[in-house]
């Protein structure tokens, strides 16, 4: 009989969303690792390409040690993260993936003063093992990096979408939200289901939470619940002053699964 609580717990605990976000939202090894073979890495300046091969080369050996060694001992991350808890996120990150492969291209990238500014995107691809399960995971994630005298300063998460899949035929997904929305503005979170739903059952969630330290330290459970509709559909209210949110929804369907979380950033 489906029951959707011990589904719940046979696939997915909650810590892996925050941590996972947290993880691929650094996006310093998984994208800044590559950008020596990015698509516009032929414009970039020597010492940005030498300090990338560098990176990727400690990244490739999982050497936590020697990546820590090309940030600043004052970087800060748009989240508010830090040196150690980069360092920390980083240990747990190579524990976790049993392989993880990327993919980074330079979008823009400029020299101002003695700071090096590179704005990237990079695809991720990983899998992991959770409760005898594999899971594989997809990711796409925009940030911007600053170098001063070849240390990694400061990091702004600009955009990220990230999806776990579990089972032999986890759900197929359309999601549809935007990524920034103007303050007390209404908007739609809809993860729409594309194959015809039958007479499967169908259980799910979704959640709305702000993006901050506590919540990466700190996650809690999901409860889930029978859904009449062949997806998650969910109207939501924007805060009304500036923030960054967390939209996930998490959909079961027999031996399926799929976990979807993406960043929306509520403007003035």
């Amino acid at each position: 009989m489906f029951n959707p609580r011990i589904l719940h717990k046979r696939f997915f605990s909650k810590s892996g969303l925050w941590s996972l976000s947290l993880l691929l939202g650094l996006g310093m090894t998984l994208g800044l690792a590559s950008l020596a073979r990015a698509d516009k890495s032929d414009t970039a300046p020597v010492e940005l390409k030498t300090l990338i091969n560098e990176i990727q080369a400690a990244a490739d050996r999982r050497d936590v040690k020697a990546v820590m060694s090309f940030y600043s001992p004052e970087f800060t991350n748009s989240d508010g993260l830090n040196f150690e808890r980069t360092k920390k996120a980083l240990t747990n990150l190579w524990g976790r993936y049993s392989s993880i492969k990327y993919n980074t291209t330079i979008q823009s990238w400029e020299r101002s003063g003695n700071k090096l500014v590179a704005e990237t995107v990079t695809e991720i691809e990983g899998t992991t093992n959770k409760v005898g399960r594999d899971m594989n995971m997809k990711a796409s994630i925009r940030s911007r990096q600053t170098f001063v005298a070849n240390k990694l300063v400061s990091q702004d998460i600009l955009s990220e979408r990230i999806q776990l899949f579990s089972g032999k035929t986890p759900p197929k997904i359309e999601v549809r939200l935007p990524e920034r929305v103007k303050v007390g503005q209404q908007f739609d979170f809809d993860v729409i289901v594309l194959d015809p739903i039958g007479d499967n059952l169908l259980a799910g969630t979704a959640i709305d939470e702000k993006v901050d330290l506590e919540r990466y330290l700190n996650p809690k459970t999901i409860d889930l619940e029978l859904l009449p509709a062949g997806g998650v559909f969910k109207r939501v209210k924007a805060a009304t002053t500036p923030e960054k949110r967390w939209l996930s929804a998490l959909l079961i369907q027999g031996d399926g699964m799929v976990l979807v979380t993406q960043r929306v950033l509520v403007e003035k």
